[in-house]
This record gives C-alpha cells, structure tokens and sequence, in this order.
C-alpha cells in the first residue's frame, strides 16, 4: 500500500508543499530507503522514525520501505519530515488510510516518540494556506506561531500516539486559538526609552529625522557619549509595525531558530547588533545551506554597526546592494536565494583611533597619516548612502547628574514621526517606494523641488564641499523629510540648510 501525507520544505524565507509518500513491501531483510533529494538530518530520520513507532506502541510491517520527498527536485533538509513519515510509514503497515488529505504535518520526533519543535512553521503554515490545506499539525510549542495565519486551523501534538489517534478520530485534538490583534497590541512594548537619554539634543534631533524618511544614520564622537544608547533606542520612535510587516519579519526569525517560544511573533521592530569580527556570509547571509545574515534579521528594523572602521573594509562593501535594493540574493551552484533587508543602518565610529580628535578636554595622540588611514576604512560610496552624519560630544556633567528625564519620550517623538510617514504614504500611493531614503531620481525631481534661494545654497555647498551626485540626491531627501516634519509642503531654505549640514559632518571633521 502506498500512503500519501503532506509537509513542507523550506525554501529561503518561504516554503514549498512536500509530498510525503512511503510504500511497503515484503522482503526478507527490513529496510528503509529515503529518496527526494534528501539532507543528512532527513536521511537519519528513519532510525528515529523507528524507534519512535516501536515506542509509540503503533505498528511497523516487516520488508522495504521506500520513503519518497516530492517533489524530488527540491532539497529537503532539517528533521521536520520525521513526524509526516513516521504516520505515513505507520498508515502503510497497517493498511489503513489517514483522515489526513486536508492537512500539512510537521515536527522532529525524539526516540520515545516525544514531538519537537522545528524551525520556519510560519512560512510553513503560509504555504499550507497557499495549498488550500485546511488543517496545520505541529508540534505543540509551534503552535501559537502557526496559529498567526488566518484560515488554516493549527493543532499542537505532544506526541507521535496524539498525532495517530487525532488523525484516526480516536482523540480529538481541540484548535489553537490567538487573538492575533489583542496579543499585537499587547506584546508592542519596548524595554527603552528616549526620555533615558541625557543631552544630546541634536542627535535626537536627527533620530528623529533619520526614522521619519528611513534614512541611515552615522555618530561620530569619542568613547563615552552615548552612541549606543541612543542606537538601541531609535526602533523605539520608528512608527508600529503594521501586522503584515510583523509576519515578514517573524518568518525570518523563524526560519533561523530565533524566535522567542513565548511570543507567536515580533510585534517590535528588531535590533540587530552584530560584533566587529563578524564575517561576510554573517552579515550578509550564505552558507553551504544559505541562510538570512543580520541585514536580513534587521529586516522592517535597525542595524546597528558600532565601531564601524573597525569592520573589514570587504564586509562593509558588501552592505551596498541591500541598502540600494532592500534585499540580497545569495547564488549558488543549486541555485539562487533572494531574502529581504529593509532596514535602517545605524552606525557609531569614533573620531580617530584614540578616539579624541576635536575633545576639548582630552588631547588626541593621533597623528595626521593615522587619522586619515581610519577614516579611509570607510568606502566613499558607503558614505554616500548614509544620510545622516552626526557629530555626538560628552554630555555636559551638570546635565548628565541632574534629577529631570533626558527630553521627550519615545512616544511622544514617535507620533511625529508617523504624522510624517503618513505624508509620506499619500506621496507615494500606487508606488513601491514607501519612505523617502528609497525615492528614485524621478521621484526626486518630482517631488523635491527647490526655489531659487535654496537652490542656491545647495549648489554653493556642493562646490565648496565637494559633495558627489549622490550626495546630491541624499541631500534633497533629507530636505524632503524635514519639510514633511514641519508640516510643509515645499522645501525651504532651513530645510536645505539643515540638510546640508548633516552632510557636511564627514567632510569637515578630519581635515
């Protein structure tokens, strides 16, 4: 008999329908062939499988049995097919059909047929909606992930015996049920907060700007000013994740195993931190099985590069495509996989390698060749694709021991920014373009025109300064998104300077 069950495989941030088939039949010597292209971890299932049907006290026939993944074109990798096979290879042996046609299964079996949670279940049950499958069967801790999907009912399985009972009618498994909206709104808390931050009143200034046109951010100051303070605390003024964004970016946490088993799913943007050291496939993603990096896991959030000369010169460049494109594509010889990288870069670097170029109070021991080697770590092309430079000093002692909060709250500052953002979304209607940072040189002419004394300011500045012509363009951006914060509809000459001067930053502090 040949017994047909469903699963999926995951491919990049998505998955795709598998069809698990198992056929039996009599020999003398006890077998089990895997075949459909099939990993190492999904070859060692049939010793699980075994010892988890023996255990299970369910019935395994004697002879050959051939385990078919279809498609046999898409590899399948990951212990998430051990439950659908072992409730296939059961169903064979005793020649018993499943109540299963409407169903997708997924879940890792222990030996004592104990079921485990896996990686990817959103992206799964997406595609189990996708399929027309009405049903969901996974691992019980999987559960309130899978259950984010609308139309598909989820239920969660301690175990192998739970999963054949359930599915012969014997034992009724009741659905998993989230309010989806009221679990949103709960979870949408940050653990920081703006009104923390003493002083730099500046730099929140151009937070404020940065996260209301998307637009990536560079501090430069010494050691001890609060670069990473305030960088863990830009997602917190960035405007609500809507619930679709929340998905996107939960099926990447997903799939890399970083899902928090408490939350079905973030409701907060992510921040994403990663150390100096980190490698090119590490930040960008790869692998022998290509996975997302963290300029994908900051996906729809911040990544925050601290120290940036520190990092290699080659693994900063390779941050260039995805902060053009807002994804990356990893080829291999298998094929291509495309993952999406939305985010907002932040990044902190120090003056110089002592870190006190221009300190009033400590001397720099840094020699002119030193600290043109440092800044020369740092691409021009990359510096063109950083809106904002900001200059960060020490906080003033009177103010940094004084008893009042740092400013405005988050919230308070978040408001604005989405007041701004929705002026955005009525520009850009009908359009892929969502923020300002992401308008084409169309959408500049279109939108960001100049009277002529502004005009004129910006053309002295680019003379003088020695701005490139993306420069240029990142300029009359930022100008588009101040005026959008001050409730203008035509950028003014304070916008242009403002904007001017956020770019002017990099050029002067060096020389």
């Amino acid at each position: 008999m040949i017994t047909r069950l469903y699963s999926a495989a995951l491919r990049g941030v998505d998955a795709r329908e598998v069809e698990v088939e198992v056929n039996v039949r009599n020999a003398e010597k006890p077998q089990v062939i895997v075949v459909g292209l099939p990993d190492a971890a999904v070859r060692e299932s049939s010793q699980r499988v075994i010892s988890a049907i023996s255990a299970s006290a369910l019935y395994l026939a004697d002879g050959i049995k051939t385990v078919n993944l279809a498609p046999a074109d898409l590899k399948k990798e990951g212990p998430s097919f051990d439950l659908p096979i072992a409730l296939a290879m059961a169903s064979a042996s005793e020649n018993e059909p499943l109540a299963a046609e409407d169903c997708c299964i997924v879940g890792e079996l222990a030996l004592d047929g104990t079921v485990r949670p896996v990686k990817g279940v959103l992206s799964i049950a997406l595609e189990a909606k996708r399929g027309g499958r009405l049903r969901v069967i996974v691992p019980e801790a999987n559960a309130p992930e899978a259950a984010v999907i609308d139309g598909v009912e989820v239920f969660g399985v301690r175990s192998l015996h739970q999963a054949w009972k359930f599915l012969r009618g014997e034992e009724p498994i009741r659905p998993f049920n989230l309010d989806r909206r009221a679990f949103f709104e709960s979870h949408r808390r940050y653990e920081v907060d703006f009104d923390e931050v003493k002083g730099q009143h500046h730099v929140k200034r151009a937070m404020e700007v940065a996260a209301a046109g998307g637009h990536n951010l560079l501090m430069v100051g010494p050691p001890g000013t609060g670069k990473s303070m305030l960088a863990k605390r830009m997602a917190t003024i960035m405007p609500d994740m809507s619930e679709d964004e929340a998905i996107e970016t939960t099926k990447i946490h997903s799939i890399t195993g970083l899902l928090d088993p408490k939350r079905a799913f973030l409701t907060t943007r992510p921040f994403r931190a990663p150390h100096h050291t980190i490698s090119d496939a590490g930040l960008l993603g790869g692998g022998t099985n290509p996975g997302p990096g963290e300029v994908s896991l900051a996906h729809h959030g911040v990544l925050f590069l601290d120290e940036l000369p520190e990092f290699r010169r080659q693994t900063l460049e390779v941050m260039r495509q995805p902060l053009e494109d807002g994804d990356v594509t990893i080829s291999r010889a298998a094929g291509s996989l495309t993952f999406p990288a939305r985010f907002m870069l932040v990044a902190a670097m120090n003056p110089c390698p002592c870190g006190y170029y221009g300190d009033p109070k400590r001397q720099c021991r840094c020699s002119p060749g030193q600290i043109e080697r440092y800044r020369q770590r740092i691409s021009g092309p990359l510096l063109d694709r950083i809106d904002l430079h900001i200059e960060v000093p020490l906080v003033d002692f009177r103010e940094l021991s004084s008893d009042t909060k740092g400013g405005e709250s988050s919230a308070v500052i978040r408001e604005r920014v989405r007041q701004a953002r929705e002026v955005q979304g009525h520009r850009f209607k009908g359009k892929s373009v969502i923020t300002n940072s992401a308008m084409g040189t169309r959408l500049v002419r279109e939108h960001c025109k100049l009277d002529a004394e502004a005009s004129a300011y910006l053309e002295q500045a680019m003379e003088q300064l020695n701005f490139s012509a993306r420069a240029h363009d990142r300029i009359l951006k930022v100008a588009r998104t101040l005026a959008d914060l001050g409730g203008s509809g035509a950028i003014r000459t304070q916008d242009i300077l403002e904007a001017i001067q956020y770019r002017s930053l990099d050029r002067n502090l060096f020389a």
